[in-house]
Parts: structure tokens; C-alpha cells; sequence
């Protein structure tokens, strides 16, 4: 399953988003790839939302892929601890 995260990911977008990742834990079973490539920004609320998709990703089995970071959001992800939790291409 391939959702693409786009723009800012930022409180107010992280609590909308929280509402439509529904079919991405539905179907946490398989292999859930997150395209970043055109994320520009991630606060505390869109890593948490990140967390809440592997966190149901490894109870039901599935994987969570991450592609396409910009450095950016790769240096967020590498000082949170979040760069070995997911598995980043």
C-alpha cells in the first residue's frame, strides 16, 4: 500500500491526516510505503503519526517503508531516534 505525504506535516495537517490513515491501519498487515518526496517539514504531530502507523504495522505483522526524505526531515529523523525505527530508502 503506497500513500504519499506531501507539504507540511504539522499539527493542524498531522490531526487531519490522523483521520484519513483509517485504510493504511486497516491494511497494516502488508507493506505500507510512505513517499516523502515531497515533504517539506515534520513537527512532533506528523512523527507521531508515523509512530501510530509502525506501532499498528508490527502488531498485525506489516512493514512500514519511508522513501524519499529530504536532508531535512532525515536530520529530524536521525536526532529523534526515528532513523532506526523505520526502514528509509
Amino acid at each position: 500500500m503506497l500513500a504519499m505525504v506531501n507539504g507540511r506535516l504539522d499539527t493542524p495537517a498531522a490531526v487531519k491526516a490522523q483521520q484519513e490513515i483509517t485504510p493504511l491501519l486497516e491494511n497494516a498487515n502488508k507493506v505500507i510505503t510512505l513517499n516523502c518526496e515531497n515533504l517539506e517539514y515534520i513537527s512532533s504531530s506528523g512523527l507521531r503519526l508515523f509512530l501510530t502507523i509502525r506501532k499498528e504495522a508490527s502488531a498485525k505483522g506489516g512493514k512500514v517503508i519511508i522513501e524519499h526524505i529530504n536532508d531535512d526531515i532525515r536530520k529530524v529523523f536521525q536526532m529523534t531516534g526515528f532513523f532506526n525505527l523505520f526502514d528509509i530508502r
